[in-house]
């Protein structure tokens, strides 16, 4: 038999901006700085692995499930945290996939106009909101189109910062501050995660709140998240790995979508911010950090 493996990979893809007419780009005198090429690496690490031809691979996020999908058709894959894998190609159906790819759902795209409505009723003054995601995500689109159509009805201007790296989260925050009232929804994206515990700093040194998609955000010190416990997929995945590697065919076992989902509150941040949470919005939530 040959070696049993499983992964995930974590990249900062290249800058690629959405067109559209309801969003508002950061201005050209934002210092975003060049990135690395990461995206490239990811393509190569992608490739690398496949070509291991191993058992199994378990990966997370659309963009690293998208390096994979191009390299290797016939290695079975996992994936978790993914928002629309029939939109972006990975598979037939959610009921049959087909092929060589199966697994986890995060949310619908349609989720991201709810982190707005939340952070508003937490906090009644914001009047602008930058989105933060990595750009070449393959749902960034469709978040932003969820979020900018709550955003109308809120008289809420929507501001797109792709992101890729560090210094392109540093950079977008600092200069997104400089106008007040503003507030940061975090979308899902490799660099954000891997970057929470900088962002959650660096929006509260500049006075903004935030709501993220998940309680990893909260717990590092954003003001907010609302989303599905993270680690629960994984432990999905390794039941249809198991599965996989007894002789089930991925393409056979269908897509799963999250039905669990947390609000959790850091009363801390929201201390240092100056901000009195709703007392609605604290019995709803499902954790509360003091």
């Amino acid at each position: 038999m040959r070696p049993r493996s499983r992964t995930s990979f974590h990249h900062q893809p290249e800058a690629q901006h959405p067109k559209s007419s309801a969003i508002h780009k950061l201005p050209a005198d934002y210092p975003i700085f060049p990135t690395t090429n990461a995206a490239e690496e990811t393509r190569a690490a992608a490739a690398e692995l496949a070509a291991l031809n191993p058992d199994a691979i378990v990966t997370t996020g659309a963009p690293i499930l998208g390096a994979l999908h191009r390299v290797t058709k016939t290695v079975p894959i996992v994936f978790t945290l993914v928002t629309d894998p029939v939109a972006d190609g990975f598979v037939a159906s959610l009921a049959r996939p087909g092929g060589n790819i199966t697994g986890f759902t995060i949310f619908e795209h349609s989720f991201a106009g709810k982190w707005l409505e939340m952070l508003k009723e937490v906090v009644p003054g914001i009047t602008r909101v930058a989105v933060l995601q990595n750009s070449d995500h393959p749902a960034w689109n469709a978040y932003l189109r969820a979020i900018g159509a709550v955003a109308s009805g809120m008289d809420v201007e929507v501001t797109a910062a792709p992101v890729n790296s560090l210094a392109d989260i540093q950079a977008a925050i600092t200069g997104f501050a400089r106008v007040p009232n503003g507030g940061l929804v975090l979308l899902p994206s490799p660099v954000a995660t891997a970057h929470r515990d900088v962002i959650a700093s660096v929006a509260l040194r500049h006075g903004l709140p935030s709501i993220y998609m998940a309680r990893i955000y909260a717990v590092s010190g954003g003001l907010m998240s609302y989303g599905i416990d993270v680690t629960e997929p994984y432990r999905q995945a390794a039941s249809y790995v198991d599965r996989i590697l007894k002789g089930t065919k991925p393409g056979e076992l269908p897509v799963q979508a999250a039905s669990k989902f947390e609000m959790v509150i850091n009363l801390k941040t929201a201390k240092a911010l100056g901000i009195t949470v709703p007392a609605t919005m604290l019995a709803r939530a499902d954790e509360v950090i003091e």
